[in-house]
């Protein structure tokens, strides 16, 4: 009875917080904008790029000053203005093709932020603090010793241990892979990249410059363009 009534008294309060969740994520993820008027940034950036920020830019005219179409600007993805959201495809592409890397630094940054520590009125951490003990909580009240176990009760892998076992043979075989690739990368950018990527002012790669010269390394080994 009483366990009963718990469980579902943890169903309710944990979907609530899920939507509270999602909806935190959703709105700093609306809430971030960058603009850019200054087209020589964007050298190299794809024409559909181009174009899916410049629509973004229209789009945000119209919502925001409530303007009848005729009186917002045609897009025009060569002239811009393009407006660089943390909507997936848009952060994809900055991340992919965005030449300015303090620009891809902002966005990155901004992205994993969002609902963090960095927000006062959305931040998620206690969320996922309050999710994750009553997660566990309810795999004791069903009879396992932690919320792992549960969830596997119903897949095919036998075990946590089972599970940790396969991630660490996948690890072992992708990581030399991996760390060839990033070398290769790293050599590409000291190789192309210019005085920013020197030896003496960057010690390595960050974050938001793997993805960039990644797609530059394809470029240069395949001829391999997403246009």
């Amino acid at each position: 009875g009483d366990d009963k009534k718990r469980f579902n008294e943890i169903k309710m309060k944990l979907a609530s917080l899920s939507t509270t969740f999602s909806n935190n994520v959703l709105d700093e993820t609306k809430a971030f904008s960058v603009t850019i008027e200054d087209g020589s940034k964007l050298e190299g950036v794809p024409d559909s790029a181009k174009a899916m920020w410049a629509q973004a830019h229209i789009n945000s005219l119209k919502s925001k000053d409530g303007k009848e179409d005729e009186e917002v600007p045609e897009m025009d993805a060569n002239k811009g203005p393009w407006r660089i959201t943390l909507d997936m495809p848009s952060y994809i592409a900055v991340m992919s093709h965005l030449p300015d890397r303090a620009l891809r630094e902002q966005v990155y940054k901004a992205s994993i932020q969002r609902a963090s520590e960095q927000s006062n009125d959305k931040n998620n951490v206690p969320l996922l603090y309050e999710i994750l003990k009553l997660k566990q909580e309810t795999a004791k009240l069903l009879g396992f010793d932690n919320y792992a176990q549960l969830s596997l009760s119903s897949k095919m892998a036998p075990s946590v241990e089972a599970v940790r076992e396969l991630s660490d043979l996948i690890a072992e075989k992708a990581l030399p892979a991996a760390e060839k690739e990033l070398a290769e990368i790293t050599a590409l950018a000291r190789e192309k990249g210019g005085e920013e990527y020197s030896t003496e002012n960057l010690d390595k790669l960050m974050p938001w410059d793997s993805t960039f010269w990644s797609e530059r390394l394809k470029e240069s080994k395949f001829n391999l363009t997403e246009e």
